[in-house]
């Protein structure tokens, strides 16, 4: 089972539209969701049928493009919404370029058709090497990235197990990256190890929600193992309240140490309440808010521009 390297040999990116030169990605953010629907498991009943309006995602997102933004990765999985044509309309409306995830996202949101329970890790990779090479059903439009996928608690289950050992496979037969890793709490290094039994290559997997278990023993050891650690929860505590204090701390103390080539932010945009028009911080928080805030710790431009250029391109593209 071995499909074209669509990555690293050519130093390209697939987006919704076609692949482009890792160069021209821009300001990236890493971790959002553009059209996104979590109604269906069982204990959500905080969202409504989502992102259903491409009028208001196209503001939402322009107002990204206008604050100099260039590219989004839509993390959304068939089982929680993606929605590959309408991305395409989206990027062409806006100009924004689009990287689509594929996979499968946790077991919670495992659609009862996709059998996750029962089907080999073998002919879960087989699938997504298929998709990734192929394109989605016939539409030809083509992920650029495996995830997100990871785990609805702090351990893995054994049908998320399937899903880590079929995306590290895919991932060796593709050269796709993997991430973002859902990893809540102290769940991420029996991920991790997972991927390492599989032989995954380390340097392209990232860990998301970082700022959900933010101690820096933990994430030390994340990064011991070579990923890259997501910090994509920005702006969901509505402002730069002690909590969020505190993240821009935690970072400021892994760029201090060197790690400022294994970071990156992102939003995790996936509810009404998130977006602008209803009063949340949208995908423009970084670029307003967060970032200026991360200066004012004394962390300069170039290492900002690192962080929310470099790291997503490398990450995605390889080294």
């Amino acid at each position: 089972m071995r499909g074209e390297d669509v990555t690293s040999e050519t130093g390209t990116v697939m987006t919704v539209r076609g692949p482009v030169p890792a160069r021209e990605l821009g300001f990236v953010l890493p971790h959002e969701h553009i059209y996104c629907k979590l109604r269906h498991a069982d204990y959500r009943y905080d969202v409504p049928d989502q992102f259903g309006d491409e009028d208001l995602m196209a503001e939402e997102v322009s107002a990204f493009a206008e604050l100099g933004g260039g590219t989004i990765f839509e993390l959304s999985v068939p089982d929680n919404g993606r929605a590959p044509e309408r991305l395409v309309a989206l990027s062409e409306r806006t100009g924004v370029h689009v990287v689509m995830g594929c996979g499968w996202y946790r077991s919670n949101y495992y659609l009862p058709e996709e059998r996750i329970d029962r089907r080999p890790a073998g002919e879960l990779a087989e699938e997504l090497v298929r998709e990734i090479t192929e394109g989605v059903g016939d539409t030809g439009i083509r992920p650029g990235v495996i995830g997100e996928i990871g785990s609805e608690k702090t351990w893995v289950s054994p049908a998320e197990e399937r899903v880590l050992r079929a995306a590290a496979r895919a991932h060796k037969a593709t050269g796709l990256a993997i991430g973002a890793l859902h990893a809540v709490g102290p769940v991420a290094p029996e991920q991790l190890t997972i991927l390492e039994e599989e032989d995954a290559d380390m340097s392209r997997v990232a860990v998301a929600h970082c700022e959900t278990y933010p101690h820096l023993r933990h994430l030390l050891g994340l990064l011991r193992r070579g990923v890259y650690l997501m910090f994509d929860n920005c702006g969901q505590y509505r402002g730069m309240g002690e909590f969020e204090d505190r993240i821009l701390d935690l970072i400021r103390e892994l760029i201090d140490r060197g790690f400022e080539d294994r970071l990156m932010l992102s939003h995790d945009i996936c509810k009404f309440g998130q977006l602008r028009v209803h009063g949340g911080t949208g995908f423009v928080y970084l670029q307003e808010t967060f970032l200026p805030a991360l200066a004012g710790k004394g962390v300069p431009e170039a290492t900002i521009a690192t962080i929310t250029r470099n790291n997503p391109r490398r990450w995605l593209a390889g080294s």
